[in-house]
């Protein structure tokens, strides 16, 4: 099993249309990203878990699920760096492969220890980028490929048929 834990603040700063958005609605940057990791994670078939910082903030650590896809506000006084290590130390197993996104390159350097591949804000921007316009290619195919609702008679049958209906032989 892959799980990819993502560090949303440092990838909301990192990937240009959410940096923009992150100034004027925070909550809609956030939005975003979860919506578009759900999108990865049904592509890919990666648990995805998102880590937001709320160290900043009094109170316990949140997690809920948005999407299938598992949120932590960490708790006071906690990093969501830190969090992400305790997670790639718990979810590590011989079975799983852990992934972190982030661009912090200390970040990076810590989960290597724990022995977590690293994919940066960059990295998997482009990929959330591809995942979508397969994703598009594939609706747009379908739909274009889609049959119609109505089967197509010639005007022979067409007759007889609606001979039938008006109760005719």
């Amino acid at each position: 099993m892959d799980i990819l834990l993502v560090d949303g603040y440092n990838i909301i700063g990192a990937w240009p249309e959410l940096r923009v958005l992150k100034d004027q609605d925070l909550a809609m940057a956030r939005d975003i990203l979860i919506s578009r990791m759900a999108e990865y994670q049904a592509y890919t078939g990666y648990k995805v878990i998102i880590v937001f910082d709320a160290h900043m903030s009094q109170g316990i650590e949140t997690k809920y699920k948005n999407h299938r896809v598992e949120v932590i506000y960490t708790r006071e006084n906690e990093t969501a760096d830190e969090r992400i290590e305790k997670l790639a130390i718990s979810l590590s197993d011989i079975r799983t492969q852990i992934h972190v996104a982030t661009s912090d390159f200390t970040e990076q350097w810590a989960i290597f220890g724990q022995g977590a591949l690293r994919k940066s804000a960059r990295e998997l921007l482009n990929e959330s980028d591809a995942i979508e316009a397969r994703i598009k290619k594939r609706v747009t195919k379908f739909t274009n490929e889609k049959p119609s609702k109505r089967i197509e008679l010639d005007n022979e049958i067409s007759a007889i048929f609606e001979k039938w209906r008006r109760g005719q032989r």
